[in-house]
């Protein structure tokens, strides 16, 4: 599986998804520092929150394959810089997480609309609770590099 660094705001289900990812039986946590949970880099919500810390994501991304930005669909604050793809040096995939807890597609719709203005491409719908859109997850993290 790739290396993955996960990017989100603070409970969009980074740590959820990364024990899901690696069908550990740990549960979740609030993350304080950069955790490798399998083949993913688990990051505190913080750094992608304020700004400064953005130089430890660039840093941390040189040890990865792609970088996954995850938002939430809960969340209709919009967290993700437009563009923030460029400065990783690394292909940048999206995940809309808990989408199990919205009944209007428009709002999961939003939230990739806006994961695309980031540079995120795929994307992926995912729910950690339901289990959907898990396995096109792996499934992508699984295929060879592009060369």
């Amino acid at each position: 599986m790739k290396r993955t660094l996960m990017i989100g705001k603070s409970g969009c289900g980074k740590t959820t998804l990364a024990l899901k990812l690696a069908k550990s039986a740990l549960s979740g946590h609030k993350t304080q520092s950069i955790e490798l949970i399998g083949d993913c880099i688990d990051t505190p919500g913080e750094y992608l929150e304020r700004k400064p810390f953005f130089k430890a994501l660039t840093v941390t991304a040189m040890d990865c394959d792609c970088v996954l930005i995850l938002l939430d669909a809960t969340d209709a604050q919009i967290s993700i810089p437009p563009l923030i793809a460029g400065i990783f040096g690394r292909p940048v995939l999206g995940a809309v997480t808990k989408i199990d807890l919205v009944a209007d597609e428009r709002i999961i719709d939003d939230a990739e609309d806006n994961l695309r203005m980031s540079g995120a491409n795929p994307i992926f719908r995912i729910s950690s609770l339901t289990g959907e859109g898990l396995d096109e997850l792996r499934e992508y993290l699984s295929e060879p590099l592009a060369q």
